[in-house]
């Protein structure tokens, strides 16, 4: 067992062998550490460190990133002089996270006083597997940890599940990328099964990193159970839904117009597509084409009829080879007598119905529109209506079709788009461009322009579930306003396409079926089974096709499920559902799920449509914004990276990483610029805990951050810091341990006083919590340490802990006691926001109170509860503390004795 005086430090391993380490090590060898204190951070010292490091690659002995557990006798070591992140935030981690305080089998092992038999159970959103920290999930567990943490101190058995997204698109577009990089090949020129050993030797030597991060931020995560959504049992899970919802007839395969990734070759879901919205002529970067594509414009050219002619206005020139028919509003005057007639296309010269429908806009353009049901979905709409031909002449890969003739086909869609526009010329059909206020679509994963395709896809039906979850009366959202938004988004749900086609993600567990028996004649659709199986899957096709296995061939499809079908079924396959395991058992339904608004749509509507039993509350908290309340963008330079503020980092390396980037020159400038603006000095090192404590001090739907606000942060923490030190000096003398809180006997209205303080201050931190307000419990918190605390309470009681006061003993020791039990009790409400600064202090306070289990750690202490401290008038106090301390920074004293005339003057002023 570990003795409370203990603390974890890491131990690092180098050519030169285990090394023991001094407090405040960081990371080098014996030979070139420095003293105990942790490091300055003047550029002088930073320049000297950096120095150190060269010296130690040198010599072999700088190392390498293998943690060990190393425990160090903190009562031993001075206590430094500043608050360090970097010497503090080194080592608890390992130390949590090898005890197994995180898991809840420690609450069952453990006889904790404060035990209680609630179970308290979330699941972290899956991160992709190829991303990194973004101030996004960094807000994520900030509030998922704190509210985790403070669950657990109440007692609760506490199940806070990692895991990990696959990302098909995205990690199939990283490991692509490398393969062509470092081998020039493509994944065709591998295979299937190839490219998959690829991606799996990449996820091995890559996936991990996004977990080192989540540990760098405290996350007190249950790693033994840390789930990746391709694992075998969560792939047995992905299964099991697909086949229930086809055996349910959720799920279907049809052929319907979906968003078509070209760059990707796949299709994505409506949630995946951003519409950007042109004010007029736009010149854009398109995937794949080298000079930039005009966008925002309305051009105009005419049909010829037997006599005369009809102009048409279009946006997509490049798709008239596919136009079926003209479509006018019916009660247009300017086109009453076409209704009904025909016009000749230019080009095929096959004829054109013109067709009256409603869903024209008659204020568009011309009032008169092309029809291209194949690649429009307005224009789909109206081929439904009026029975209309599709005619598809652009491809997958963004080419255009045979379909095109020769002087069209292999071309590309927007070179196309050039092509067309000169043949209008040349036909002296062309009859005009303008700019046109458009809403653009483009692929949120490659930034690509949408092709709108025809394809058979499968189709999760999602009108009935959606009904199920608007109608869910035990469904809670916080913040309410985002109820309104939820219902009406729900309400219009449109059909969700769900295949993918990629190679890396779970391949859809049907088959198309092919029967040999010559008299079974089928009709033209496509027969398809599903199964757990192939083997099941044959079976189902015997039964419903009434056939021998042997006349069966299966050939399963190539497609891959949407990452978010595999995403929505987290919650519970996380605790190995379809299997009924003990987790399941005690976990399920989640106690709460906490994300960004912004997954409202992509992630939790999916978890709720297929599993409406999924908890009873969502958290939602807004985008993190900068200071200036924008949202945060590459090519803007504001955004910023978690652990660059937990570390620190120049401006030059913040410049390079822009460089590094995929921006075009002109916002690479502007990036750098702004960059130069906001961060001149780089960002300084700031730790976890101050950034956690920011992040959690903001409303939940209204976060702008600035790094400013994470550096006074971490003031705070200094604040901290030395509070305890004088502490820690005050109570060196004390003897006997300090005792419990109900041995405290306070007499002087100083200390009636600031217990009434801290009792208060309790409370309001229970209701801030079961509120799900964060921010006024880290409001709360903060107000009593730095007014109530030290402004008042420990500026009246330093001279009675002063030696030679003359004060009596038993004074003394009160002040001891009651000192001791307010920064005490501090640390442990601020434990959840702030963990490694409050266990780092926690653990040096502790032997002077001798009543702490001296094997255990803070985050497992009872969470402190509304005592009966007595509330006591002291107004007079305060205000006489506030009105000094603001004299004093008027007056630019300091603590050297002022001069006669500085007197005079603070006097006249007092006056």
């Amino acid at each position: 067992m570990r003795n409370a005086s203990l603390v974890p430090r890491t131990m690092w391993r180098s050519r030169c062998g285990p090394l023991g380490v001094t407090a405040g090590f960081t990371g080098r060898c014996r030979r070139h550490s420095g003293t105990s204190s942790p490091p300055t951070r003047t550029r002088a010292e930073k320049d000297r460190r950096r120095r150190e490091r060269e010296e130690c690659d040198k010599c072999a002995c700088f190392l390498l990133f293998e943690p060990l557990l190393y425990l160090l006798d903190t009562t031993s070591v001075p206590f430094p002089q500043s608050y360090s992140p970097e010497y503090v935030e080194s080592g608890w981690y390992q130390w949590w996270e090898k005890e197994g305080f995180f898991t809840p089998e420690y609450h069952v092992r453990t006889i904790l006083p404060h035990a209680a038999s609630r179970t308290f159970s979330l699941c972290i959103p899956p991160p992709n597997v190829t991303g990194t920290l973004h101030l996004g999930h960094a807000l994520t567990v900030a509030i998922q940890d704190s509210l985790a943490r403070w669950r657990r101190m109440l007692g609760c058995k506490v199940l806070w599940v990692p895991g990990c997204d696959h990302a098909g698109i995205a990690t199939q577009s990283v490991v692509e990328r490398r393969l062509l990089r470092e081998h020039g090949k493509h994944r065709q020129d591998y295979g299937r099964e190839e490219f998959l050993r690829e991606v799996w030797k990449w996820k091995n030597e890559k996936g991990d990193e996004i977990y080192h991060q989540l540990r760098k931020l405290g996350a007190s995560l249950d790693w033994s159970r840390a789930c990746f959504t391709m694992d075998e049992g969560f792939s047995r899970a992905v299964t099991e839904a697909f086949v229930r919802l086809c055996d349910s007839g959720l799920i279907y395969r049809s052929e319907a117009l979906v968003n078509w990734s070209c760059a990707l070759g796949s299709a994505i879901s409506d949630v995946e597509v951003e519409m950007k919205q042109l004010t007029g002529r736009t010149l854009l970067s398109v995937p794949g084409y080298e000079k930039r594509i005009e966008f925002g414009t309305m051009v105009t050219f005419a049909y010829p009829l037997e006599e005369g002619e009809v102009s048409v206005s279009t946006t997509r020139p490049e798709t008239i080879l596919g136009d079926v028919a003209i479509a006018v509003h019916p009660e247009d005057p300017r086109y009453k007598d076409l209704h009904g007639r025909a016009c000749r296309h230019p080009f095929t010269e096959r004829l054109l119905p013109i067709i009256a429908d409603a869903l024209v806009d008659k204020e568009l353009g011309t009032g008169a529109v092309k029809v291209t049901p194949a690649h429009d979905h307005t224009d789909f709409l109206l081929s439904q209506r009026h029975s209309l031909p599709h005619l598809t002449v652009i491809g997958g890969d963004g080419h255009m079709t045979s379909l095109c003739g020769q002087w069209l086909e292999g071309v590309r869609r927007f070179d196309a788009r050039e092509r067309v526009m000169e043949a209008l010329m040349e036909k002296k059909m062309f009859r005009g461009r303008r700019d046109h206020p458009m809403s653009l679509p483009v692929c949120s994963r490659s930034g690509d322009v949408i092709e709108p395709l025809l394809r058979k896809q499968w189709f999760v039906r999602c009108g009935e579930m959606a009904g199920k979850a608007v109608d869910d009366g035990e469904l809670e959202i916080i913040p309410s306003f985002y109820t309104k938004t939820w219902r009406n988004w729900l309400s219009n749900i449109s059909d969700w396409c769900i295949s993918r086609q990629l190679w890396w993600g779970h391949q859809i567990p049907a088959y198309r079926v092919s029967v040999s028996l010559a008299a079974f004649c089928p009709l033209e659709e496509e027969l398809w089974t599903w199964g757990r199986t192939e083997e099941e899957a044959r079976q189902r096709a015997v039964t419903k096709f009434k056939t021998l296995p042997s006349d069966i061939t299966l050939s399963q499809d190539t497609d891959v499920l949407d990452t978010w079908f595999s995403s929505g079924l987290f919650p519970f396959a996380m605790l190995g559902w379809p299997r009924k395991t003990p987790d399941l058992a005690q976990f399920y339904p989640n106690t709460i799920l906490e994300t960004g608004s912004d997954l409202i749509f992509f992630w939790v509507a999916r978890m709720v449509m297929l599993e409406p039993k999924l908890g009873i509350t969502v958290l939602l908290h807004s985008l993190v914004r900068d200071k200036h309340g924008r949202k945060m963008s590459k090519s803007l330079g504001n955004v910023i990276d978690p652990l660059d503020v937990i570390s620190g980092v120049s401006l030059e390396r913040l410049q390079e990483k822009v460089k590094e980037g995929n921006l075009d020159p002109r916002e690479t400038t502007v990036a750098m610029e702004a960059q130069r603006k906001d961060f001149p000095k780089g960002i300084p090192e700031c730790g976890a805990d101050a950034m956690r404590f920011a992040l959690c001090s903001h409303k939940i739907h209204d976060i702008n951050l600035s790094v400013s606000q994470v550096l006074s942060c971490r003031h705070f923490c200094n604040k901290m810091w030395q509070t305890v030190k004088f502490t820690l000096g005050a109570l060196e003398n004390s003897g006997s341990p300090l005792g419990t809180t109900a041995e405290i006997s306070p007499l002087s209205s100083i200390d009636r006083w600031i217990c009434s303080q801290l009792y208060s201050t309790v409370l309001q931190c229970e209701r801030g919590f079961e509120n799900y307000e964060l921010h006024s419990v880290t409001s709360t918190l903060q107000s009593f340490w730095v007014h109530s605390l030290c402004d008042v309470y420990l500026e009246c009681v330093k001279p009675v802990l002063a030696a030679g006061n003359g004060a009596e003993d038993g004074e003394v020791q009160r002040a001891r006691q009651i000192l001791f039990h307010c920064v005490s009790v501090s640390l442990a409400l601020l434990s959840p926001f702030m963990p490694y600064l409050t266990e780092e202090l926690w653990q040096r306070l502790q032997p002077h109170g001798g009543t702490a289990d001296p094997s255990t750690s803070l985050c497992v202490q009872g969470y402190p509860q509304s005592s009966q401290l007595e509330e006591a008038e002291f107004p007079l106090v305060q205000e006489v503390a506030r009105v000094t301390r603001s004299l004093r920074a008027q007056c630019h004293m300091t603590r050297e004795r002022p001069d006669c005339e500085f007197k005079s003057e603070c006097c006249e002023k007092i006056i």
